[in-house]
C-alpha cells in the first residue's frame, strides 16, 4: 500500500505542471460558462439569427416596394383584390381553375 501511495505521489510531483495545464485546459475547454464548446454554440446562433435578420430585411423591402405601389396606383389595388380576395366588378364573372385531384368515391362494399 505504502508503495502505491509512494509512486502515486512521485508520479504528481514530477508531472505537477502538466496535471494543472490539462486541468486548465479542461475547465477553459469544456467545463466554463465561457468554454470552447459555448463560444461554438453561440456562433452557430448568431449565424441562424443572421440569416433570419436577412430574411426579414427582404420581405421589409419587398412589403414596402408592394406599398409604395399601392400608394401610387390605384390600379395596383385592383389586381390585388381581384387576385387574391376573388373580388369583381359588376359585369364579369370569375372562374377559379384548381390543379387539386377530385377525391375519389370508393364504393361501400358489402357481402351479405
Amino acid at each position: 500500500m505504502a508503495e502505491r501511495f509512494g509512486s502515486v505521489w512521485r508520479f504528481l510531483s514530477h508531472n505537477k505542471y502538466w496535471i494543472v495545464i490539462f486541468l486548465g485546459v479542461l475547465i477553459v475547454g469544456f467545463l466554463d460558462d465561457n468554454s470552447f464548446l459555448q463560444r461554438m454554440e453561440q456562433e452557430f446562433q448568431i449565424r441562424d439569427l443572421k440569416s433570419q435578420i436577412q430574411e426579414y430585411n427582404d420581405r421589409y423591402e419587398s412589403d414596402s416596394r408592394q406599398l409604395r405601389e399601392l400608394n401610387r396606383n390605384p390600379k395596383a389595388i385592383e389586381k390585388i383584390a381581384r387576385e387574391r380576395y376573388f373580388m369583381k366588378a359588376d359585369d364579369e364573372d370569375i372562374f377559379v381553375l384548381s390543379d387539386d385531384a377530385r377525391p375519389t368515391v370508393i364504393a361501400n362494399e358489402t357481402t351479405e
